[in-house]
């Protein structure tokens, strides 16, 4: 009897064991969780892993060779807001209407030769002539945003730092700006901010480590004003002075303290989700809201600065990790820019894209695995000015003056970016492999090329009622 009850016992084991394993082949994976570390104003050479000589980066140098550095990866708008709204909505500027912070152009308007609304015009009858189109300074909230697509396919998530797309949380199950509950505030200067966001970010990711969850860490530094813990800027002014005397202007002690703030920050959330056993199933970028300023970051080769449509304004750090999908040590030099994410997201957790509200980017996550995804253009659109570094030219008086930010449409197609100047309707044509300097303009040599791209551009164009500036300035004295 006890033979057969022996054998009843272990054929029953057996075929429980059986079914457990067919059930557990049959499950769908679960999800990924996905982080997205995003600084702010980081230049795309300021970290060790993109080639900084002077910036201490440890962290993010050890992240990027675990996984995938995006040579080529790009920021939707020049500066913060644009890039914000591209990213979160995966709608390029002129669908989400958010060009600059400010609502308007800066700088000199007599130097303008289109007329848009600006902030220095004191004419406010001309200001409201020139307010041909919409710009705003908040996305809204009919905008289905990452949190909201990922909902439904269970992730719970948060927003920790800086926001900076008006009042509404667009669906996140947290939202903080400095770690604490409350509305949303600017956090720049505070030499703790970083350590603060990470606190919370990494108390978010112990909570939810068994569900699929969203992290979008969204920092303030390396943002002006600039100012560092004074220990960490008192460690780079011993460094500099080491440096011969003609490279020590090229470096900031307490910008770079900044940059480890970020750096720091960056370990910490890996070293936890290694910790908690779930980096074969987290997703981790990292990435920059726009370029650099030329005072402090290294933005040589690339011409421009945060704001412009030029390399440096646009083009950004970026590396991925994700255990045992991505190859450790990988390069990735195929362009992807901020509205890839969202569908890129979707696309790995199973969700549905919004409809009817348009999608601009694609879905990229055959990169993460070594893949490809269709060769296409990317594109910029920027309709009002503002003063920096970039675009150079004569006024009254033997003077110089330039605009980082000018009306402008520029597209990126493989190794080849035109910005097409709307003041003057013509176009610069660079070869990016050559020259990613843009220093040489190739469109007298390639009346070809620029045809075809130019025809993209205009499509582009109507297709997204993207604003083209066209009333000449009554204020402008230029010739």
């Amino acid at each position: 009897m006890n033979t057969i009850r022996t054998h009843l016992t272990a054929i029953f084991f057996a075929f429980t064991v059986t079914l457990l394993t067919a059930s557990a082949q049959n499950e769908e994976p679960s999800p990924p969780n996905i982080v997205f570390i995003l600084a702010d104003d980081l230049g795309w050479q300021d970290c060790g892993f993109t080639g900084a000589k002077f910036f201490e980066t440890p962290h993010l140098d050890k992240f990027a060779s675990e996984g995938m550095n995006f040579t080529a990866a790009y920021s939707g708008g020049p500066n913060c807001a644009p890039t914000r709204a591209c990213l979160m909505s995966g709608t390029y500027t002129p669908r989400n209407r958010i060009y600059t912070p400010g609502g308007a152009a800066k700088g000199n308007p007599k130097y303008m030769r289109l007329l848009v609304p600006a902030r220095e015009r004191r004419d406010e009858a001309l200001n409201k002539k020139a307010a041909t189109f919409e710009i705003t300074n908040s996305l809204d909230p009919e905008f289905v945003c990452i949190p909201e697509v990922l909902k439904p396919a269970g992730y719970t998530s948060a927003r920790i730092g800086k926001w900076h797309l008006g009042p509404d949380t667009q669906g996140f199950d947290l939202s903080t700006s400095n770690g604490k509950d409350g509305v949303e505030k600017k956090h720049y200067g505070d030499v703790d901010v970083a350590e603060k966001l990470t606190d919370r970010a990494l108390k978010f990711i112990e909570d939810n480590h068994d569900v699929p969850f969203f992290l979008y860490l969204t920092h303030f530094d390396v943002h002006t004003p600039h100012r560092s813990r004074k220990e960490v800027a008192a460690r780079y002014e011993e460094k500099l002075k080491a440096l011969p005397k003609e490279q020590r202007e090229n470096f900031k002690p307490v910008y770079a303290g900044m940059v480890e703030a970020v750096d720091t920050s960056v370990g910490r959330v890996v070293d936890k989700v290694d910790e908690l056993g779930i980096s074969e199933n987290t997703l981790i970028i990292f990435s920059s809201d726009n370029g650099g300023l030329p005072s402090v970051s290294q933005l040589n080769p690339l011409r421009g600065q945060k704001g412009s449509l030029f390399e440096a304004g646009t083009r950004v750090p970026t590396a991925m990790r994700w255990t045992g999908t991505i190859e450790a040590g990988t390069t990735c030099d195929t362009p992807i820019t901020s509205v890839d994410f969202l569908p890129t997201f979707a696309a790995l957790a199973g969700a549905e894209l919004p409809t009817p509200q348009p999608v601009d980017g694609i879905n990229v996550s055959n990169l993460l695995s070594g893949g490809k995804v269709k060769k296409r253009s990317i594109f910029w659109h920027y309709p009002l000015y503002l003063p920096g570094r970039g675009l150079e030219f004569e006024v009254p008086g033997g003077k110089t003056y330039s605009w980082r930010g000018f009306p402008s449409t520029s597209l990126r197609n493989g190794q080849w970016k035109m910005i097409e100047f709307l003041e003057t309707d013509t176009v610069g044509l660079y070869n990016l492999e050559e020259d990613p300097g843009e220093q040489k303009n190739l469109a007298d040599s390639m009346p070809e090329l620029v045809a075809e791209l130019r025809a993209e551009i205009d499509a582009w164009q109507e297709s997204t009622g993207a604003p083209i500036p066209h009333q000449p300035n009554p204020d402008c004295i230029l010739d």
